[in-house]
């Protein structure tokens, strides 16, 4: 499908609502965006801007709103640089908040869900610290093809809305300098954090906090707790069980997808449940817990492997910053759900990578066993092992023989439609390294987008492919 089709299919009228001015006083603080030396428009998603009315846009039109950031009519006068808290590697910080982005503006999409634009690289705050509060453009790529390979893959993730050069040179330690600068917009169904929670626990704002949770419960709303859940009608104790769901959901997709965020500090998680912010991410380049997408994560704590267990224990910092709100024991036992609902959630989205119906836990857990030996075993790239069994059990291609085992079980299973084209293809789309890298230099040395406009139709239609993934009730 186009980008024009994509754009029509999604199309929705613009409906501004600031309701975060409620609560913006306490919040955040109002700032101002930098004054770039220039606004040359690199990339918009059209079909992100058609889901809140903002496709009809003029180029010139964008530059000014999501370069400029001149206010969008109806919506926030001024960009408010959020304040918040964090656990970093573990290790508490007091001292962070937006420091190179700020909220923008708030509108309603067609399905009615309240949507957030925010920014990355737009320039300092008083959150900023040392930094300069600029955002490379190189970084600026690698979140495109980050968003766009995980919404393909099923992730609930931020949308890559803009992506503006603005004709400053950077110096970075860490690569090649000076390099080119960028500013990027990214559209979220919210940026509220476990971090702004942890701070107004940390600053003893017990009312600010109680209004916190009421302004999650409004807009982003989740299932009640299970009928049994202790305290279930405090307001506190359903917000964490929400969390609970959708971040034991959101690590299970990062699992079937082979993903490694990099930094799963409590500031870089969404109470919607969203992944986002994407600094030093990888794809696995074969299955193995352990790999790790930061150089500078020595001690491997956000491994491959130990995700679930990083978003599970950012869970348990959710509920200490509840405490002033709800007892221990019903933060426990919403706390307690993560595992099961992990769980059945790696097991409900492996069956849908391979294309078959779900029998039930302790079948699709077998399943899922299975497939991590195989890959193991074969030294395999999970984009080309998944796409591998698919095109086996449904008889395209000549595919390798799978083990015994693994193609017994999986002739039990029910096969979903794998009528889309993309199955036919000879290789699978995957995000490895070299050719990220790749991508880049193509724009680095030639500038030639030509590459990555190609890499982001390809992802889309291998989206389109998959079709819409499982979520769990609770998501939003």
């Amino acid at each position: 499908m186009s980008d024009d089709l994509q754009a029509a299919k999604y199309a929705s009228e613009y409906r501004p609502d600031p309701v975060i001015k409620a609560i913006s006083d306490w919040l955040g603080a109002p700032v101002e965006a930098a004054d770039f030396p220039e606004t040359r428009l690199r990339f918009r998603n059209n079909t992100a801007a058609a889901s809140v009315g903002l496709q009809t846009l003029t180029d010139d039109e964008w530059a000014k709103h999501f370069g400029r950031f001149e206010p969008l009519q109806g919506n926030l006068p001024r960009p408010l640089a959020l304040k918040y808290h964090g656990h970093q590697f573990r290790v508490y910080n007091p001292e962070i908040g937006d420091g190179r982005g700020f909220l923008f503006a708030q509108m309603r999409a067609g399905d009615g869900r309240l949507m957030d634009l925010g920014t990355k690289g737009s320039g300092t705050t008083p959150y900023s610290r040392a930094g300069d509060g600029r955002l490379t453009l190189k970084g600026g790529v690698r979140e495109i093809l980050a968003t766009e390979m995980l919404e393909a893959l099923g992730v609930n993730t931020s949308k890559t809305f803009s992506i503006i050069e603005t004709g400053e040179a950077l110096e970075r330690g860490d690569e090649p300098s000076p390099t080119r600068s960028a500013v990027m917009v990214r559209l979220s169904h919210s940026h509220i954090r476990i971090g702004s929670f942890q701070r107004l626990y940390a600053m003893e704002e017990t009312e600010h906090c109680e209004a916190l949770v009421a302004y999650c419960l409004e807009h982003f709303p989740g299932p009640p707790p299970p009928e049994d859940a202790p305290d279930r009608d405090n307001p506190a104790v359903i917000l964490l069980h929400n969390v609970v769901e959708r971040l034991a959901d959101l690590a299970a997709s990062y699992m079937v997808a082979g993903f490694v965020h990099g930094v799963l500090n409590t500031d870089n998680m969404n109470i919607t449940g969203e992944s986002f912010d994407y600094g030093p991410w990888r794809w696995l380049p074969q299955w193995e817990p352990g790999f790790t997408a930061a150089y500078f994560d020595h001690s491997g704590l956000y491994a491959f492997g130990r995700q679930p267990e990083a978003l599970h224990w950012n869970c348990g910092q959710l509920a200490m910053a509840l405490r002033g709100l709800a007892e221990s024991e019903p933060l426990v036992a919403a706390m307690e759900r993560f595992g099961p609902l992990y769980m059945e959630a790696v097991a409900r989205r492996w069956c849908w990578r391979l294309g078959v119906e779900p029998l039930g836990s302790e079948r699709d857990s077998k399943l899922v066993g299975l497939c991590e030996a195989a890959m193991r075993e074969r030294k395999a790239q999970p984009d080309g092992f998944f796409f591998g069994i698919r095109r086996a059990i449904n008889g395209i291609g000549d595919e390798p023989a799978l083990p015994g085992e693994l193609e017994e079980t999986l002739s039990q299973y029910t096969l979903t439609d794998s009528a889309h084209d993309y199955w036919q293809d000879d290789a699978p789309q995957s995000m490895v390294i070299d050719e990220v890298e790749a991508i880049w230099s193509a724009i680095d040395e030639r500038d030639d987008w030509e590459p990555l406009e190609h890499k982001v139709r390809a992802l889309r239609r291998m989206g389109e492919a998959h079709g819409n993934p499982p979520t769990p009730q609770g998501h939003v």
